[in-house]
């Protein structure tokens, strides 16, 4: 009888060591908490200060991160990574609100596809980590390029970043989006919108874009410059023709073109392919005069100057032939 009482106080001990047990493992951890992060744009520009541009410009942005983590580094002791999901999403958020901005600046947005300048925008970097001794830090880096309507690239690859730091708790996923948020206004300003404005503006004067080239478009101050022409000959009744002769690459020399006799008197516009005020001084135009019975007389006038003058004039005596 003692015997059989002490088998059953074991197996009443057993049966509850075995019940605790397995309430034990049926609770399951805790899963973390899902969070949202908004972005949004927290800065505007100054209003209109592009406006009234001779030309439109469109944006094309590419997601180019190789982490597409927002939260990349998270050194918070005895505390796991927070999930977070971001609203909107980067691929919509980054292009909805750069047309935004540039729209509060004046830009003229998808004006015209055939005249259009594009910019091009590669997001590099787009995150908010939290590290230890400095908070929430918030970065985003990009790659901006601009072509012309001919697609050729007039602002070659510039990188803009911007950076922003928000101590608070690693906990608190407001002070990530704060972070994040002002890294991204940052970036934004991190643009030389200056410059972008340069190439969809005509100046007054080809000197105030001394670096712009003439491609053909109109969009040059060079191309609207109106040169006065007047060669005078004795005798009358000459021929008088011009060429482009050059000395740098980015210009070509030109064949002889017929202009008239003289005394000859006109106006023409400076469009010549590839040149820019500050390549001037290494191109010349150069004018032949020439009479049947009289040898040919030629001379040379300085771009940069008949550019500063607004001028091509000269008296050219001829001798007749032996």
């Amino acid at each position: 009888m003692k015997t059989k009482t002490i088998i059953a106080a074991i197996a009443c001990i057993a049966l509850v060591t075995t019940s605790c047990s397995s309430s034990r493992k049926a609770v399951a951890p805790a899963q973390p908490q899902v969070q949202t992060i908004n972005l949004a744009l927290v800065e505007n520009p100054q209003a209109d200060k592009y406006a009234n541009l001779e030309y439109g410009i469109r944006l094309n942005v590419q997601d180019g991160r190789s982490d597409k983590r927002l939260i990349q580094v998270y050194d918070a002791a005895a505390t796991s990574k927070p999930i977070v999901n971001v609203n909107p999403g980067i691929g919509s958020f980054v292009p909805e609100s750069m047309r935004r901005y540039m729209r509060t600046m004046g830009f003229n947005m998808d004006a015209d596809v055939a005249t259009d300048y594009l910019m091009q925008i590669t997001i590099k970097e787009f995150h908010t980590d939290w590290l230890s001794g400095i908070g929430w830090n918030g970065t985003v880096i990009m790659d901006v390029k601009i072509f012309d309507h001919n697609r050729a690239i007039v602002y070659p690859t510039t990188e803009v970043a911007g950076r922003a730091s928000i101590y608070g708790s690693a906990q608190s996923i407001s002070y990530a989006q704060q972070a994040i948020n002002k890294a991204y206004a940052a970036a934004l300003a991190d643009i030389d919108w200056d410059r972008v404005a340069y190439f969809l503006h005509r100046a007054n004067s080809p000197k105030q874009e001394g670096n712009k080239k003439v491609s053909g478009e109109g969009n040059t101050a060079l191309e609207h410059l109106i040169v006065h022409w007047e060669i005078d000959s004795r005798p009358h009744g000459a021929d008088v023709q011009w060429r482009v002769v050059s000395s740098t690459n980015e210009v070509k020399n030109q064949n002889w073109k017929y202009l008239g006799t003289t005394p000859y008197e006109g106006t023409k516009a400076l469009d010549i392919e590839g040149l820019t005020y500050n390549n001037s001084g290494n191109v010349r135009i150069q004018i032949s005069v020439s009479k049947a019975g009289y040898g040919k007389q030629t001379r040379d006038y300085d771009l940069r100057s008949v550019i500063d003058e607004k001028e091509v004039s000269g008296f050219i005596q001829l001798y007749k032939e032996d």
